[in-house]
């Protein structure tokens, strides 16, 4: 009976020191207290556009070009003269090479004056050029001529051994032809510039065949003062 209820308080004692230690150890984490009701979010202020406008003055943004005490206005404007300091007509439209262009042009015409293609009051020659000698058995010339240089109406004489044989020849870019008939022994045939032309000096290119065709002479003169002439000596066998 003693054993009995020693045991019956042994095990009381260990269930509730095991329950107090147990307690001890472990604590609840309360739950979080959430409110039922929602949180109410203000709400923004709208504005009446049209009361901002009765109320704010409209602000106009000053245009700096528009107001010469700020800016002055340039008396320089495009397509206007640049300085009036000056002799030049220049504008802003104009293209710098421009100021190239005459002297290419002046060196071009030197050059094509040079080679006989084009002509210009350059220097004239005045004196009585010789287009030379030479000996045939023909019995007469065909006499070409033409301008040589550009047409602007050059005139020329022709005479044989101081006879006329044509009083004037207009010369323009085609051949015009003559017959010259030739005497025994000497001739000398004159082709005298009568003129200058529009664009400069007397100037010709002269081709000279014989009977048979052949090419006996083929030259020129250029820039010829009016007055003097181009001869040709042939002598007849």
């Amino acid at each position: 009976m003693k054993h009995l209820l020693f045991f019956i308080l042994f095990f009381t004692a260990v269930t509730v020191s095991a329950q107090t230690e147990f307690s001890t150890k472990y604590k609840s984490i309360p739950a979080p207290k959430f409110s039922s009701k929602p949180k109410k979010i203000p709400a923004k202020d709208v504005k009446d556009p049209q009361a901002d406008n009765l109320d704010m003055p409209a602000i106009k943004t000053p245009n700096v070009f528009d107001n010469t005490s700020i800016t002055p206005k340039s008396k320089f404007q495009i397509g206007e003269e640049k300085s009036k300091f000056t002799m030049s007509t220049e504008t802003d439209f104009a293209n710098p090479g421009d100021r190239y262009v005459a002297k290419m042009e002046k060196d071009l015409n030197k050059a094509l004056k040079a080679e006989g293609l084009k002509e210009g009051r350059g220097p004239l020659m005045k004196k009585n050029i010789s287009l030379g000698d030479f000996k045939t058995k023909s019995d007469y010339f065909i006499v070409k001529l033409r301008d040589f240089g550009v047409v602007d109406g050059d005139l020329v004489a022709i005479y044989s051994n101081d006879k006329i044989i044509s009083t004037q020849i207009l010369l323009d870019g085609n051949f015009k032809q003559i017959k010259v008939n030739l005497v025994s022994g000497f001739n000398k045939l004159d082709f005298v510039a009568l003129n200058l032309g529009d664009l400069g000096g007397n100037t010709a290119e002269i081709q000279v065949y014989d009977a048979q065709g052949n090419l006996i002479a083929s030259d020129y003169w250029y820039d010829l003062a009016a007055g003097f002439k181009a001869s040709i000596v042939a002598t007849k066998e």
